[in-house]
């Protein structure tokens, strides 16, 4: 009985301690393998590093999901949101709070036919090119002179390797993480990448009113968890061993 009212104390204790954390929202893309909400156990490479350092940090989380382009509206007009992973563009640096930078990914083509080398070839080549709505895609690609006829954006629920397969598109433009994930996923014939042609840092970002003791609590949490190496391992579960 003294043992039973022990654990029961103990329990009770747990729960208290829990709801006395502060409270943390973040934004997932279903965007696998970088991150996804749909998943209990495991929420992509840029998802389970977030949520690390959130709970380092001493945040109890709620994880929601939303198009990247309501999501990422939500943090311009409310308070204390996050979200990840998120490129840092010109276009953007005056619109979110930089909580950390997680990783830089490369860009890349994918297509079924002979892979291009640069922008030039892809801007002379190619009619449609799926980018991912509210991506940074849109903008690398638009500063690379290409004409907004030229972009396919691609919405929620579509697939890129359908959207080839059936000639809707002549190339997809994406980060080579999620290219090759959905690559490797396909029963089809092979698709073909174009040498990695741009890159951007990948952060976690909160929202332009951002709690200055959240975003500082979350930034030393990150560079504690790539000082242990925890980044580095939650990378290699995710794409293999880093270079």
């Amino acid at each position: 009985m003294r043992l039973c009212i022990v654990h029961l104390l103990l329990g009770l204790f747990s729960v208290t301690a829990w709801a006395d954390q502060p409270g943390a929202v973040i934004y997932l893309p279903e965007a696998m393998p970088l991150a996804t909400s749909s998943n209990s156990a495991r929420h992509g490479l840029f998802g389970d590093i977030a949520l690390e350092a959130l709970d380092r940090a001493g945040y109890r989380v709620t994880i929601k999901s939303d198009p990247v382009l309501r999501a990422t509206s939500r943090l311009r007009e409310e308070e204390n949101l996050l979200f990840t992973p998120f490129s840092r563009t010109p276009d953007r640096e005056d619109h979110y709070t930089w909580v950390a930078s997680v990783m830089p990914l490369p860009r890349a083509f994918f297509s079924y036919t002979e892979p291009v080398q640069d922008f030039e070839q892809a801007r002379k080549r190619y009619k449609r090119i799926g980018v991912g709505t509210g991506t940074a895609q849109e903008e690398i690609l638009l500063r690379q002179g290409f004409s907004p006829s030229q972009i396919y954006p691609l919405k929620l629920g579509d697939t890129p390797i359908k959207l080839l397969e059936l000639n809707r598109i002549d190339a997809w433009f994406t980060v080579v993480p999620e290219g090759k994930y959905d690559w490797g996923r396909s029963n089809n014939k092979p698709l073909l990448m174009s040498p990695e042609l741009a890159s951007t840092d990948m952060y976690l970002v909160c929202s332009k009113r951002c709690d200055a003791t959240m975003a500082m609590a979350l930034r030393q949490a990150m560079d504690a968890l790539r000082a242990d190496g925890t980044i580095s391992r939650i990378q290699a579960r995710y794409l293999g061993e880093p270079d």
